[in-house]
């Protein structure tokens, strides 16, 4: 379940903006602030049933979006690809150690500190 949630989590952040203002509301309350369907419904003076309809709506409307776009899957594609890149430059920083070039040490600093900031992002 943590995983599913997790994964509704990143569609949210990802895609979130395209839905509904009653549909970010309810999806945000269900699986950010972790309220019950029922909690929900109680709150918005509707059924359990029509908040669940909501979410449900919300949900296919992001996993569409994912489908078509694969943003998320990039995203975490890119993110590895960026943690290899720190980690090359790391091991050619310890290997110029024993050469001692400054014009390398400085372009793998630069290679290195560029891809954690894009990390970061």
């Amino acid at each position: 379940m943590k995983n599913q949630a997790f994964r509704m989590a990143l569609l949210f952040d990802f895609y979130g903006d395209v839905l509904t203002d009653r549909q970010k509301e309810f999806y945000d309350l269900y699986y950010n602030e972790d309220l019950s369907l029922a909690e929900i419904a109680e709150n918005y003076g509707i059924t359990r049933q029509g908040v669940r309809d909501v979410i449900v709506r919300a949900e296919a409307i992001l996993t569409d979006l994912e489908d078509k776009t694969g943003l998320i899957r990039r995203f975490h594609a890119m993110r590895a690809e960026l943690d290899e890149i720190v980690k090359s430059a790391e091991a050619i920083l310890e290997r110029n150690s024993r050469y001692d070039d400054e014009q390398i040490d400085s372009l793998a600093r630069q290679i290195r500190d560029a891809a954690s900031e894009m990390s970061k992002e």
